[in-house]
């Protein structure tokens, strides 16, 4: 319930800090929210694709929440994205089968992929305490450049040597039914899985000794070894499934989002996954509803710039303000601790006057 508050304290500061921006700017700030999110939620086509945006910050910001419920920072999630990605990407143009087989194919090999990408980060942790976040971000970039150099080499595409070729209809996770629905929109499967995704999350983590045991790695190392558990495997096994979720994110973006993968760009997706876990308080449906929020603002920021002089750098420093906001979370909590502690404080010298009159009655 607090972690809630607090992410909502977060983001009603992100929007005020928005507001004022938009003010000193010359702007107004009303009608600024107002094509915001009309921009998000104006229509059908337009919600679907607020959806569809929201889609891989589900996967990586469930990537990074399981990694800091279970004590790790995978700040790795965007070349665990690009990598299970490319896995998916690479099945979908290499293998010609039925359409469900294909699709199942992809999700599992952009799951291993992600995991394969994370288990180099976790064997360091394990057997020589390297830092994560050292190991993850060096990860991120031997993805960049193993990608970089493999799609030219084996997946170029027709017209640009910067792509891969466009996947085929049976490898798309659009359906025309989805698309139909939503007026156009590039609304996916990817979402379907991912609503699935955060299911299995919250059971593993809250539900399963598996989720107790790494959850225990997580608070105290030292404890969780002498009460028997394999600390090592735990570290391991948790840094390969955030892989594995990040690299779903892949699928869903180059999959379903997209047709191809491009070169020579990490995906921003895997550092927002961090806001979004951050923001979601690390539990399934935070991040689901965080990240549904952030591809609101990211899918209306292009209107809102269309129609009115506020430029949309605006609301990336709105972003930014509740990533601030979301990630200093222990301020807001110590502000909410210390408003409740004076109104206990407030009541407690009556107390003591009652107590004290009572033991002079007993006295005399």
């Amino acid at each position: 319930m607090r972690n809630g508050i607090i992410s909502l304290l977060a983001v009603l500061f992100g929007l005020i800090a928005g507001a004022i921006l938009m003010a000193v700017t010359g702007n107004n700030p009303v009608e600024g929210y107002k094509y915001l999110f009309e921009g998000g939620l104006k229509n059908l086509s337009r919600i679907g694709n607020t959806l569809a945006t929201a889609t891989p910050l589900i996967f990586t910001g469930l990537s990074v929440a399981f990694a800091f419920r279970t004590g790790l920072f995978n700040i790795g999630a965007a070349g665990q994205m690009l990598f299970g990605g490319f896995c998916a990407v690479a099945v979908g143009l290499t293998f010609d089968m039925s359409r469900p087989l294909l699709l199942v194919c992809m999700v599992l090999a952009g799951f291993i992929g992600g995991a394969l990408w994370a288990f180099i980060p976790g064997l360091l942790k394990a057997k020589f305490n390297v830092h994560e976040v050292v190991s993850t971000i060096m990860m991120n970039w031997i993805a960049y450049w193993t990608v970089y150099y493999a799609v030219p080499a084996y997946f170029k595409g027709e017209f640009l040597e910067t792509e891969s070729k466009k996947l085929p209809e049976s490898a798309s996770l659009r359906t025309p039914i989805l698309t139909d629905m939503f007026d156009g929109s590039y609304i996916n499967l990817g979402l379907f899985i991912a609503a699935i995704t955060v299911i299995i999350f919250s059971f593993i983590i809250n539900k399963t000794t598996l989720g107790y045991e790494l959850k225990a790695v997580g608070f105290n190392r030292d404890s969780a070894e002498y009460a028997g558990i394999a600390v090592n495997r735990s570290i391991i096994t948790s840094m390969v499934i955030a892989g594995g979720l990040a690299g779903l994110g892949g699928v869903a973006f180059y999959a379903g989002n997209a047709t191809s993968i491009q070169i020579g760009i990490l995906p921003t997706q895997g550092f927002d996954g961090i806001a979004v876990a951050l923001l979601g308080a690390n539990t399934g449906i935070g991040v689901l509803l965080a990240a549904i929020f952030f591809g609101l603002l990211y899918s209306g920021r292009g209107f809102m710039n269309a129609m009115t002089d506020i430029p949309p750098e605006i609301a990336d420093s709105i972003i930014a303000i509740i990533i601030y906001f979301a990630a200093t979370s222990i301020l807001i909590d110590r502000m909410i601790r210390y408003f409740i502690n004076k109104k206990k404080n407030k009541k407690q010298p009556a107390i003591v006057r009652n107590t004290t009159e009572t033991e002079k009655k007993e006295e005399v």
